[in-house]
């Protein structure tokens, strides 16, 4: 970068644009958090003046190298006109500034600048980048099951109706579901609630599940995907101000999903550790301390627990789920249940608990008087249906009077995206014994379910051989979430660059490697510790290579910091 151009930016406005608050913008457009500078490339520091964290060293960095008119442009783009827009940096909502998603954040940009540029023929030490950062399993390669893609062709295209390659228990579905359809057609809005066959079909799915616990079809919401539901219900939750401003239990580790929408909505996140010694399961005693910590600044009202965990990969036993509804019951909060991994079983021993059936086998005590949302949806188990956004929320022992707000609420939104709710049904509507899909939907199923268990104890295993990564048991879910020990020179060479160790080491593994993984500290984590977040969903040969790929980085950046 020249000299002129340092002092232009030392001079105009543009260097407001570009080190302003929690991000730094680069020449190709890319923003990253400060802090999180890539590793291993050209940088040039500089004091900032505007920044509130003016007395820190400032660092500029590009990814690769850019042509040397395209910063000063970019810079220039932006200053000539900040001045004169409405909506600026300083004037939109500073609620979205807080918020922060690591499973998408700088290491993902970074990891799509490099395939750019292995297309464009620059050479790297790696031919591809292996996305390992998410759990998005058609991507990965996971093969969609072939009864619920049969139904939605049908169901998009009625015309194949009349085709006989399909088989009759398809068809049977596609016309139930056109036939509750706006003009029997996919592209109509539903009820704002969703369908209602679908959630009749939700309600005696659930029944199924929890061993003939009743679930009433009005108290099944159908979602834009889990996600949407979890933050319709934060919006719900959130008010106050001050003192009595809304804080939310959430666990740490955690998806970032949570503390994103808390940052958006204005509550207190409130965190409780998971306990890494004990396979990351819940502590009551944790809990206790986080809530009485938490009510000295703000008014805790909701628990939240992901089970099967993301990133934590642990199964909550079932005495763990009863205390958690005790601990609820006792302390007057309201529960969320995140359980989108019900079938990601894996462990020997673990089994997963559904919050409402313990809720119930609880008795009237409980069951009548606590709280509770929980969510499901298309894109994770065996389905892997990410981009269909399809899922549901149920919710327990709520206010009449709020549930009509939230009636309301999801109203606004219209409906959740129809294709999805119809892939929702066949999840809970799936081919039954004697119809003519069944024993392919089972073999499929079972054949995805037992790939990821096989594919779970790898990575568990091989990544107990190397020494300074330490890997609990993936009882569940799609991620391992390993201890990683890194050297103190390491450390103190990251923090000097202004980024958080993890992110460093992960950030280097990426360009030395081409692997993209998530550091821990995207998720939480106890201070002093570090992890990283890898999926193990990618083949089991690719899988394999990734994960000798990681154990030759982290033995080669280990002896480099030693």
């Amino acid at each position: 970068m020249s000299a002129s151009l340092i002092g232009q930016m030392l001079s105009s406005k543009s260097l407001r644009v570009i080190t302003r608050g929690k991000y730094r913008f680069f020449g190709n457009g890319a923003q990253y958090p400060a802090g999180h500078l890539t590793s291993g490339v050209r940088s040039v520091t500089i004091p900032s003046p505007l920044s509130p964290f003016s007395s820190q060293r400032r660092a500029l960095s590009g990814v690769s190298e850019p042509p040397r008119g395209l910063v000063q442009e970019k810079m220039t783009e932006n200053a000539a006109f900040s001045q004169n827009k409405v909506l600026t940096i300083d004037t939109m909502n500073p609620n979205v500034k807080k918020m922060e998603y690591a499973v998408r954040g700088p290491i993902v940009q970074r990891a799509m600048q490099i395939e750019k540029e292995l297309r464009e023929g620059v050479k790297k030490p790696f031919t591809e980048v292996i996305k390992a950062n998410i759990g998005d399993a058609h991507a990965m390669g996971q093969q969609p099951i072939t009864f619920f893609r049969q139904v939605l062709a049908l169901c998009s295209y009625p015309e194949l109706l009349n085709d006989n390659m399909f088989p009759e228990d398809a068809k049977s579905r596609a016309r139930r579901i056109l036939q509750a359809c706006g003009g029997n057609s996919l592209g109509a809005y539903s009820a704002s609630q969703g369908i209602d066959c679908v959630r009749q079909d939700v309600a005696r799915y659930i029944e199924r599940r929890d061993g003939g616990v009743p679930c009433d079809p009005d108290n099944v919401y159908l979602t834009t995907g889990a996600s949407n539901g979890i933050v319709t219900m934060l919006q719900l939750l959130v008010c106050g101000e001050g003192a009595s401003k809304t804080g939310v239990m959430i666990s740490i580790p955690q998806y970032p999903l949570y503390s994103a929408a808390l940052a958006e909505l204005g509550a207190v996140q409130v965190n409780y550790y998971l306990n890494e010694d004990k396979c990351w399961s819940m502590d009551l005693s944790e809990l206790e301390r986080s809530l009485a910590e938490a009510r000295k600044h703000c008014n805790p009202k909701a628990l939240c627990v992901i089970n099967p965990g993301n990133p934590t990969g642990q199964v909550q036993s079932r005495q763990c789920i009863e205390d958690v509804i005790r601990f609820a019951a006792k302390e007057h909060l309201f529960l969320m249940a995140d359980e989108v991994y019900q079938d990601n079983v894996y462990a020997e021993g673990c089994q997963f608990h559904s919050f409402k059936k313990v809720l119930f086998e609880l008795g009237p005590q409980y069951s009548n008087t606590v709280e509770l949302a929980s969510f499901h949806s298309t894109s994770k188990c065996y389905m892997g249906e990410c981009g269909f956004r399809g899922g549901y929320m149920e919710v327990i022992n709520m206010d009449p009077e709020v549930k009509a707000q939230l009636t309301k609420l999801v109203s606004i939104r219209l409906c959740a995206p129809v294709p999805g709710q119809a892939l929702m049904d066949l999840v809970v509507n799936s081919p039954q014994p004697g119809e003519p899909s069944y024993t392919t939907f089972m073999k499929e199923r079972t054949a995805t379910l037992s790939l990821l268990a096989e594919k779970a104890k790898l990575t568990e295993e091989i990544l107990n051989t190397v020494p300074g990564i330490t890997c609990n048991p993936v009882q569940g879910a799609m991620y391992s979430f390993p201890n990683i020990s890194l050297p103190q020179k390491a450390i103190k060479e990251a923090k000097a660059l202004g980024q958080v160790p993890d992110m460093f080491y992960c950030m280097k593994m990426l360009e030395e490697t081409g692997i993209c993984l998530v550091p821990g500290s995207g998720f939480g984590q106890k201070d002093g510790t570090y992890h990283f977040r890898m999926t193990i969903l990618p083949p089991t040969d690719k899988l394999k290579i990734l994960l000798a790929k990681v154990k030759e980085f982290h033995l080669r950046f280990t002896q480099q910091y030693s």
